[in-house]
């Protein structure tokens, strides 16, 4: 008799030329979107759109675009031992040209944390492109620019004025980048260097950058003037992370003469740290990552460890 009532149900409902089978597009967005969150990038770009206008429109939703995290994808590219330092062939361009192409045009513009690859080299048109389609951003993780000409790396600069928190390579004459950052965006207060801090980098930081509250300079070659210059100067520095750094002694060593290594902070230098929250550091014999650094004599070759140990960070806020 059930069955009967049941057949009878869905023979009015054909009638009225419904389905008694849900669509998949008809399903709540809001459930969708949540739904989406699980998958990964890939599956986000090139499966799920093609599914229907409904599942295309949901992969637009901002909650799904506040983070593009590019860190999986690296550059097919060969090292030189002059400018650019690298060569990327264009096949390995040309698809991260699409790549980006089809997230940047699904984020409409609601990407705030941008996250590349050390081996990820992007060209100035890649990144001019993305600073235009990501004018909210937030977060800059960016580790190498060799392929990137100063002029642009401003004007982008420019663009992202809501820039709160940047992961930059150490480059040389840095004045011109640094006061670019310090003018277009006033609100930054994270730096990561992932390079040498020199003094002419800790000068521009003191001059152009007074504001920073959190700086890590960790893995890298750090002079012990250049270091007074960060502590001095900074007066609103909270946090400084030179975990596993190689101090030296004088602020540019001969490049014949081997470097005058520091296996000690002075008390003048923990006098001026003393003001800060947190004061990382570490220089110890039996640390891996000290040992790392002193190996690849302070420009540390993430390449040669752990997958996404470049990532790692004891300053949380700069955590990756």
């Amino acid at each position: 008799m059930e069955f009967q009532k049941k057949r009878k149900i869905e023979a009015v409902v054909m009638e009225k030329g419904d389905s008694p089978v849900r669509r998949w597009e008809d399903l709540d967005i809001n459930i969708l979107v949540t739904i989406l969150l699980s998958f990964d990038l890939f599956q986000l770009i090139y499966a799920i759109p093609q599914v229907c206008r409904a599942w295309r429109l949901a992969c637009c939703d901002p909650l799904l675009w506040k983070t593009l995290d590019l860190s999986v994808l690296q550059s097919n590219f060969i090292r030189l031992p002059m400018k650019p330092y690298v060569y990327v062939n264009s096949a390995s361009q040309e698809k991260l040209t699409g790549l980006l192409n089809i997230c940047l045009n699904l984020s409409r513009g609601n990407i705030q944390t941008l996250i590349f690859h050390p081996n990820l080299y992007l060209n100035d048109n890649q990144l001019t492109f993305a600073a235009e389609r990501c004018p909210q951003l937030k977060c800059l993780v960016m580790p190498s620019w060799n392929k990137i000409k100063k002029r642009t790396m401003c004007r982008t600069i420019h663009i992202w004025k809501d820039l709160e928190s940047l992961t930059m390579p150490s480059i040389n004459n840095p004045a011109r980048v640094i006061e670019e950052i310090g003018r277009s965006c006033q609100k930054i207060s994270e730096l990561k260097v992932m390079g040498p801090c020199d003094m002419l980098f800790a000068s521009a930081l003191a001059s152009f950058l007074p504001n920073l509250e959190v700086l890590s300079v960790r893995c890298t070659v750090l002079s012990k003037p250049a270091l007074a210059i960060i502590l001095e100067e900074l007066k609103k520095l909270k946090v400084l992370n030179i975990s596993h750094c190689i101090i030296t002694e004088d602020p540019e060593d001969p490049p014949l003469e081997p470097m005058n290594i520091l296996t000690e902070l002075d008390e003048s230098i923990l006098e001026k740290a003393s003001r800060l929250d947190k004061f990382l550091t570490c220089m110890s014999d039996s640390c891996i990552m000290c040992q790392r650094t002193l190996k690849d004599e302070g420009f540390i070759r993430w390449y040669k460890y752990e997958e996404d140990l470049w990532k790692v960070d004891e300053v949380k806020s700069l955590a990756v």
